[in-house]
């Protein structure tokens, strides 16, 4: 089973309402922007993972495409210091992903819990959350309520909002 079908597997299971498209691969945010579902009621976020310089604490960033990003100010709100961005190895040995494809509902492969998820507050906006079932080729839109009080709990990982 691909890691799509596992994830997509997953949100059936959990009976979780979405709405599902596939596309092209879209590597970047001004792709995921240009789809034609891309409407003013969806947020498309930016998923980052981060990790200290020890390579013992990580988290998965999730915040709005536009909105810049500092790893010093992250890193204070997160209280830890100096995060960047996680080896690209880490991608396919935690999270079985390819880089462009990561999103929190790759969290249900971290059994071992070792990432922590944060989230900005400017995402929990009104309408529909957008994101990648860790496929860059297609895309699920939730309906934000769904995916707060559904989806992020059955990820099994605490939210930390900053």
């Amino acid at each position: 089973m691909s890691t799509k079908e596992f994830i997509m597997a997953q949100i059936r299971a959990l009976d979780i309402p979405h709405e599902y498209h596939e596309h092209e691969a879209a590597y970047t945010m001004e792709d995921c922007l240009a789809l034609p579902y891309a409407a003013p009621d969806v947020t498309f976020c930016k998923n980052i993972l981060l990790c200290n310089r020890q390579q013992t604490a990580f988290f998965l960033y999730v915040t709005l495409p536009d909105k810049p990003f500092r790893t010093a100010d992250v890193s204070k709100r997160l209280n830890s210091s100096r995060l960047s961005f996680a080896p690209a190895d880490c991608l396919p040995q935690m999270l079985h992903l390819e880089s462009g494809s990561l999103s929190p509902l790759g969290l249900w492969f971290d059994a071992d819990k070792r990432i922590r998820l944060a989230f900005d507050r400017e995402v929990q906006q009104a309408g529909r959350i957008a994101f990648h079932p860790c496929d860059n080729t297609a895309t699920v839109l939730f309906r934000q309520e769904d995916f707060w009080q559904r989806v992020v709990p059955a990820l099994g990982h605490e939210a930390l909002f900053i």
